[in-house]
């Protein structure tokens, strides 16, 4: 056992390897890098191969090559990478002697894996649960690869455009020991400089106990390039070093007096990212200019230069300010919004390609579903009656939807539509495998269809029969009430359920409305209906006297505070009343409608917009919005959702950590929501949950709108080279729909309303068709879970991870303080969960599911100040059963027997 013991504390040490640093100087950290993104310019397919070139020239293929050579020629260099999907590629083509190396350098710690998800992800418009799913799919990739080495320790998001606090919520979790980036707002950096503030604590929950969600946050001094003067990349035109004293042009000594300028850092470390998007093709160049930056810069000290310059990574950065035991500011809010200069606020890719981020949220729910059936159908759900399915394909496709050049709808447009195409081909293998499980839990061949186009109001099956099944899948781990609208082409129907009970249903207009499932909210008091306005905002084209700024796919800029009104007086076309639903369509133009529902036992209105084609032929960008007027006394104050999880208090014109000097009164004031937002005063709440991200603000006492579709003339210069002006597939210009829930609640019990809401709208029941009846010996119903989870707790995760095993996570989805009934501790038994499942052992993992719980050890950091401290959390009364207290997500590797 000791020999064991010793064995593992030298692999440990080893993969950790630092260089030596001088405590008397001042060490600079050069981390040689390079930015990868996951499809934005060119496809995946094009950047990894190094395909269309005349976009953008990059081949990361080649950069990886030509930095595992250049790796072995000097002990002393360093190099991290990122990027888990690339390099998952790169690693599978490689034979075992270049596989044998790359192991080799991961081992001493001089090649290491830096974030580690499948791509880095998106931080505005990613929902909670696809980070973490993308964050386990690449952290799993280099665990079952390299071992411990290859754990990332410091997440890096370099390049998404603002930063989210439940991000670093989730790498705390995970067990990183810190963060950095490169992006945050303008005034905030100036002032960061100044007051030597751009390293600190972030204690990225209100709920969790610290340490919890503390992470160590640091914001890098050159974004993610090189400081000036110093690329030595094929595609920078800087001077290389040319350090042979008999020529004309020798510049060592020029090079050496203009390498730094570091005096707002608080330590005696500063870090300096060398390298940029996509360098490193030709390694050879970087590294023969960084040796001799080395060599000249050190070689000073024998003259008394107190600089001392060395290769490093951010792990071994990070594990000098550590050392240095210093105390750090605490931030408790987040990085939202980012602008890069007086006009230029980043708040229009909260809303940017509203079809992609739809089917990107659908996708995580179907890939959800794909994931628990896969489990609960046991081994013939991957081999059955259907063919060969898998959830892989689907999970790297949602792993790569996440990245800060997908989801949020700030690529090109041939790329948008790679990445739909890449979902579609998921969600084809899930299809097969859902089928399968379907086909064994309910012990009918019979095939089943599923109606891809439902949001357009077809399906061929259920509008050509007239005696047809559906099969409803509810992925939450709790009975919903649904309704379910179907196109048909009869007028009399009798709907019944499972068994043979008639089921509420109305027929209008070629639909079907019902009601499916069995849980309906008692409807005890009045909805009050907010006055609804769609307007739009005049896009920026660039002719205002201030700033040449555009709105463009990232930049929201609109030439007025003033949003044009569409028709004050929409024209109501249809009402329809019935003891299912209540419905009013209103038109207010051609191309803006809305339809608002009530059904019957639902407390939430549900607003269908319909947006698009978007006019521009008046030579106008146009941002739509719907917003939403009341006579709730805000004062200024609105909340929106973090990744969908933890809730923000916003305030107009304000930022907690600095004074603001405001520039653009409506950009400057909007922000991402992921599933909700909402207004409050003493007595009244209004929550609107949304089916994707948008973009919201509240911008008037009592108001809150919400931007649902962007169509812009021109490109606003952060790289994109083309306007965001998405073609239609049946028309001249993108038609979106999508579906907002509006809630009116006392502020005291409205979690308890949208906090469900929410998880519906992001797990959304599976619906699939039979025609016919069922046979005989069908089973016509199944649940997968022996009883509902008690209302605080959400089925995170359900997945397979090995033959005998399956990966879970329970989360408690209310914030403390949030609701009087359910922000408690609450206990599950893990035994009792499931119905189809003998649990035979549980082991706790990280929330990235790469370390055992117990062995998690992170770096602990000194704050200078506190908040108040929250109450000691509940402990687990058995070793099978947990206990999770508000905000906390558990993950389990459990062993199990297929009953």
């Amino acid at each position: 056992m000791a020999g064991l013991y010793l064995s593992f504390l030298f692999q440990l040490f080893f993969c950790l390897s630092c260089p030596a640093t001088n405590p008397s100087m001042l060490n600079v950290h050069l981390v040689p890098h390079t930015h990868d993104d996951v499809g934005w310019l060119k496809t995946v397919d094009q950047y990894y191969y190094g395909d269309r070139n005349n976009i953008q020239h990059a081949g990361v293929q080649y950069i990886l090559d030509s930095v595992i050579d250049q790796l072995q020629k000097d002990p002393a260099r360093r190099f991290i990478y990122v990027e888990t999907a690339f390099f998952y590629r790169w690693w599978k083509q490689q034979n075992q002697s270049t596989q044998r190396i790359v192991t080799q350098l991961v081992n001493e710690g001089r090649l290491e894996f830096i974030n580690g998800g499948w791509c880095m992800s998106d931080e505005a418009t990613t929902h909670y649960s696809a980070v973490i799913d993308q964050m386990t799919l690449g952290l799993r990739f280099l665990n079952d690869t390299f071992g411990e080495c290859g754990r990332p320790r410091v997440a890096w998001h370099i390049d998404p455009f603002g930063h989210a606090r439940e991000h670093a919520s989730i790498f705390a979790q995970m067990g990183y020991d810190g963060f950095f980036f490169g992006r945050l707002d303008y005034q905030d950096k100036a002032r960061r400089m100044k007051t030597k503030e751009m390293e600190m604590l972030w204690r990225a929950s209100e709920s969790l106990t610290p340490p919890l969600a503390d992470l160590f946050t640091g914001v890098l001094p050159n974004g993610y390039n090189p400081p000036e003067g110093f690329c030595w990349d094929q595609s920078c035109d800087d001077a290389p070093i040319r350090d042979d004293p008999d020529l004309e042009d020798y510049n060592v000594d020029e090079i050496v007096q203009k390498f730094l300028n570091a005096g707002f850092y608080k330590a005696n470390h500063i870090i300096m990212t060398m390298g940029s998007d996509f360098q490193y093709e030709n390694a050879n160049l970087w590294y023969k200019n960084m040796d001799k930056l080395i060599k000249y810069v050190n070689a000073l000290q024998a003259k008394g230069s107190k600089v001392n310059v060395l290769y490093s990574t951010p792990s071994c950065y990070l594990q000098e300010l550590n050392l240095a035991n210093l105390t750090w500011p605490l931030k408790t809010d987040d990085f939202f919004p980012y602008a890069d200069d007086a006009h230029d606020f980043w708040t229009g890719y909260f809303t940017s390609r509203p079809a992609l981020k739809l089917y990107e949220r659908l996708s995580n729910s179907r890939l959800q579903t794909c994931n628990q059936l896969e489990v609960l159908g046991g081994p013939k759900s991957k081999s059955g009656p259907f063919g060969e399915g898998d959830s892989d394909t689907m999970s790297k496709a949602m792993g790569v939807a996440q990245h800060h050049d997908a989801v949020s709808g700030t690529e090109k447009q041939h790329v948008a539509y790679d990445y739909a195409r890449r979902l579609a081909t998921g969600w084809a293998h899930c299809e097969v495998l859902v089928r399968n499980s379907l086909a064994i839990l309910s012990g009918s061949e019979a095939p089943h269809v599923f109606c891809e186009n439902l949001n357009i109001s077809v399906c061929p099956l259920t509008e050509s029969s007239h005696k047809f099944s559906m099969n409803v899948y509810n992925p939450l781990g709790r009975t919903v009430s649904w309704p379910v609208r179907l196109p048909v082409n009869g007028s009399v129907y009798s709907v019944t359920d499972a068994n043979g009970r008639a089921v509420d249903s109305q027929v209008g207009n070629v639909f079907i409305s019902l009601k499916c499932t069995c849980y309906i909210y008692d409807m005890k008091s009045s909805c009050l209906l907010p006055l609804l306005s769609v307007r739009w905002y005049n896009a920026s084209a660039g002719n205002n006297k201030e700033s040449p700024q555009t709105s463009g796919a990232y930049i929201f800029r609109p030439n007025s505070s003033d949003p044009f009104v569409i028709n004050k007086t929409a024209e109501t076309q249809i009402v329809t009343v019935s003891s299912t639903v209540q419905e009013v369509t209103q038109w207010f133009s051609p191309w803006v409608s809305q339809v608002v529902r009530l059904y019957e036992g639902h407390r939430e209105l549900e607003l269908e917009w319909t947006v698009g084609p978007v006019p521009v032929a008046d030579g106008l960008g146009k941002e739509v919005i719907t917003r939403l007027d009341t006579d709730i006394k805000s004062s200024d104050y609105f909340y929106t959702d973090s990744n969908g999880r933890e809730v923000l208090e916003r305030r107009k014109d304000y930022r907690p950590t600095w004074e603001l000097k405001q520039t653009e009164p409506v950009a400057g004031n909007y922000y991402p929501i992921n599933s909700r937002a909402y207004i409050k005063d003493d007595k009244h709440q209004l929550t609107v949950v949304t089916d994707r991200s948008q973009g919201a603000s509240s911008l008037y006492n009592g108001s809150l709108e919400i931007m649902l579709h962007r169509r812009l003339l021109y490109d606003d210069y952060r790289g994109v080279g083309e306007p965001l002006s998405e073609p239609g597939d049946f028309s001249d210009g993108l038609v979106a729909r999508g579906r907002l829930l509006l809630t009116f609640t006392p502020p005291d019990t409205a979690a308890d309303v949208h906090r469900p809401l929410a998880q519906g709208m992001v797990l959304q029941p599976l619906l699939s068709f039979q025609d016919g009846t069922p046979s005989a010996n069908t089973k016509l119903e199944f649940s997968g879970l022996q009883t509902d989870l008690p209302p605080a707790v959400h089925l995170l995760t359900l997945s397979q991870w090995d033959e005998d095993t399956v990966l879970i996570r329970l989360e408690h989805q209310y914030q403390a303080k949030e609701s009087k009934t359910h922000s408690q501790p609450v206990t599950v038994n893990l035994q009792k969960l499931f119905s189809t499942l003998d649990v035979l052992g549980a082991s706790e993992m990280s929330l990235g599911a790469n370390q055992w719980k117990e062995d998690m050890d992170r770096l602990q950091w000194n704050a200078e100040k506190t908040s108040k401290p929250l109450p000691l959390s509940a402990k687990d009364p058995s070793p099978w059963e947990v206990t999770l207290n508000p905000m906390e997500i558990r993950t389990f590797l459990l062993r199990v027997r297929q009953l």
